[in-house]
């Protein structure tokens, strides 16, 4: 993904990458929670895709953290 917000999506998915190693999950575990896929997860983490809101509520419950901290 490139374009205008790449930046910002690149930010959360560092964020997202940040507290899944805090918690000591990996891409699996942290995809099954969030039932998407770890390849999704993957894509998210390295900005290569965005995704919807209910996504990011879905990982931010998943790593039992608030939503802004992911945004």
């Amino acid at each position: 993904m490139n374009g205008k917000y790449f930046d910002t999506w690149l930010a959360i998915g560092l964020n997202i990458l940040h507290y899944r190693k805090e918690r000591g999950m990996t891409q699996e575990q942290l995809a099954e929670k969030s039932n998407i896929s770890r390849n999704y997860i993957q894509r998210i983490e390295t900005a290569a895709s965005s995704c919807t809101v209910n996504t990011l509520i879905d990982i931010s419950a998943a790593l039992n953290i608030p939503l802004k901290k992911i945004i």
